[in-house]
């Protein structure tokens, strides 16, 4: 007697508080900067988002969702700072669901990486130069403190006690509009040298009031935005945390301090941390990095052991039975893939027929490609066993 080999990881379904995702694999939030300068949702939007849906993901975020205009990174960025913002975003997120994915969306201030150009306009500073060409200029960043991003960078704002006080509010507005919107997950967006971020690391958080100097003073702002926008979250949905778990620079933000804070936000509601790293500084997304499968899978599995939190791993992850291995090992509960479904919208389901066979056809494909599709192997495989003859 043949004995049924159990699912694979990848694809069993994962509950969160009352939200039933039906595979582990997560679409992770990717800026498109391809809203028009008022923020909304656009044609594209519904399009993109709709195709990674359809792709088989059991989870599809958003992009960053900015909760100002002064938090945007770019004028393409879309919002979630007013409640105009609320019928587009219920769309989108309707048409995801419609689909067969559970919306998601991520929220964000850029701090003081805000007001940059698109990244094939150069992902820099605007100038003089944008205005010109674009009609595009530059607007004051806020930070902890007076310190540029990068070298030559325009220098922030330090915020005063009511600036923080305004840009935690604005977060749990933004929260409050997207659960208005009907997503059912949601995710803040802490990481990256965004203004969470920076307030979170010792480089970049000079302060000597409440919200610096140690490390519990560094984490103030992030544990304030966590309480208020799980008071504006409901209590059946799950909230997750991205962290870039280390600073990866001397005298940063460490792993060390991200499980602390970690075991703090789960305090608050948090559910779900997604792990990532570094990006304090100079973005790495534009530049060639040499980096292997899964990189940053070893922070979600620390702050996984060390916590009784769940985590989310991204990074670079291409590979089937590479994102079944962090699964069984107990690494991470989620993988995200972000440039992979860029490149393969469809990965979700091609990874369950690389991992299952064609008996995937019939379990997790949409019946009517399912129905061509299975046809076409066993066709396929019908003139190989010809040609052998």
């Amino acid at each position: 007697m043949t004995t049924q080999q159990p699912d694979p990881l990848l694809f069993t379904p994962l509950t969160l508080r009352d939200v039933t995702l039906k595979n582990r694999i997560a679409i992770s939030p990717m800026q498109q900067y391809a809203a028009g300068p008022d923020g909304k949702v656009v044609d594209y939007h519904t399009v993109h988002y709709g195709r990674m849906a359809m792709g088989g993901a059991g989870l599809v975020f958003t992009e960053a969702l900015c909760i100002t205009p002064e938090g945007r990174l770019t004028y393409s960025d879309l919002g979630a700072w007013h409640d105009d913002f609320i019928e587009p975003l219920a769309r989108l997120a309707d048409n995801v669901r419609a689909l067969g994915a559970v919306p998601g969306a991520q929220i964000l201030h850029a701090g003081r990486k805000a007001s940059v150009q698109r990244p094939w306009q150069g992902y820099m500073p605007l100038t003089e130069q944008d205005i010109a060409d674009r009609g595009e200029a530059p607007w004051q960043t806020v930070a902890p403190s007076p310190l540029p991003a990068n070298p030559g960078w325009p220098t922030p704002q330090a915020l005063t006690a009511s600036g923080i006080a305004e840009i935690v509010a604005a977060h749990g507005d933004a929260a409050r509009r997207c659960r208005q919107a009907g997503f059912e997950v949601l995710d803040i967006h802490g990481a990256h040298g965004y203004l969470i971020h920076s307030f979170l690391s010792p480089i970049s958080n000079q302060r000597t009031d409440g919200y610096g100097g140690d490390r519990l003073g560094r984490m103030r702002l992030a544990l304030e935005i966590a309480a208020a926008v799980r008071d504006e979250w409901p209590d059946e949905r799950p909230l997750f945390f991205r962290l870039s778990c280390i600073d990866d620079e001397p005298g940063g933000w460490t792993m060390a301090d991200t499980i602390i804070l970690a075991r703090e936000l789960g305090r608050l509601g948090v559910d779900v941390i997604d792990c990532s790293s570094r990006g304090l500084g100079q973005r790495t997304t534009p530049v060639v990095v040499a980096r292997e499968q899964g990189f940053q899978v070893p922070f979600a599995e620390d702050v996984r052991r060390a916590t009784d939190l769940k985590t989310m791993t991204v990074g670079l992850i291409m590979d089937a039975a590479f994102a079944e291995g962090v699964l069984q090992g107990g690494r991470a509960d989620l993988i995200a893939i972000g440039r992979e479904a860029l490149f393969n919208p469809q990965w979700p389901l091609q990874a369950s027929l690389a991992l299952m066979g064609d008996e995937a056809y019939e379990r997790f494909w949409r019946p009517s490609d399912a129905w061509w599709l299975e046809k076409r192997a066993r066709s396929l495989a019908a003139a190989k066993d010809t040609a052998l003859v």
